[in-house]
């Protein structure tokens, strides 16, 4: 919710920064984290970390959906 709020709030770099200590602290995100984190990176025009979020959303086994995929077009 956290990594959302920064992102929908113009504070890409903050959501992005959340999204890297959940990681290290071994945090399992949902197909909502990844929402969240697709569009901070949209906002932040960070193509290349997009396409990692991308590729590791895949990696966790999620399938696209509307939401996802909405979220990856914005991108």
């Amino acid at each position: 919710a956290m990594i959302t709020a920064y992102a929908q709030h113009a504070n890409s770099r903050e959501a992005l920064g959340l999204f890297q200590k959940m990681q290290l602290a071994g945090g399992i995100p949902d197909k909502f984290t990844f929402v969240g984190i697709l569009s901070a990176c949209a906002s932040n025009a960070s193509l290349p970390e997009g396409k990692v979020m991308h590729a590791q959303l895949l990696d966790c086994g999620f399938e696209l959906d509307v939401i996802l995929g909405t979220a990856l077009v914005n991108m």
